[in-house]
């Protein structure tokens, strides 16, 4: 393992063991929820997105349950979207399902995705893509509510 896997992999483990944006915030203001689950690995999450009256993101929580790759990626997520606006997160999402669905064929830009960037490998094993993914499908559901 290079050094690299490995300082992405203890990003990880360290996102997991202790999550950002959590608890889930309650339902003040302008928000959406969307509850989403994994069924073939049983990881669950409700995620909240609320709103500021600029339309900009002013924060994402949640709450869940799975592997440490779920966990992380929501984690690592409620950072990155806090403060964005709708559009550029959207855009970050659909980036980061195509990076994910690539097979290791494309990375996750550090500059763009920060702490999720160590999530890039996780393309290379299909059965984790919807583990890292059940994050950012829950966010982009909630923003089509909200």
């Amino acid at each position: 393992m290079s050094g690299l896997e490995s300082l992405y992999q203890q990003l990880i483990l360290d996102h997991s063991k202790h999550p950002h944006g959590t608890p889930l915030a309650d339902e003040e203001g302008r928000h959406a929820a969307s509850h989403q689950r994994n069924p073939v690995c049983g990881d669950e999450i409700t995620l909240r997105v609320r709103l500021a009256d600029d339309g900009t993101i002013r924060d994402v929580t949640w709450d869940g349950s799975g592997c440490s790759i779920s966990q992380a990626s929501a984690s690592m997520l409620a950072d990155l979207a806090a403060g964005m606006p709708v559009a550029p997160a959207s855009a970050l999402i659909d980036r980061f399902r195509e990076v994910l669905r690539s097979r290791g064929k494309a990375e996750l830009d550090v500059e763009e995705f920060g702490d999720a960037a160590a999530l890039s490998g996780v393309s290379k094993y299909t059965a984790r893509v919807k583990c890292a993914m059940l994050a950012w499908v829950a966010l982009e559901d909630a923003l089509a509510r909200a």
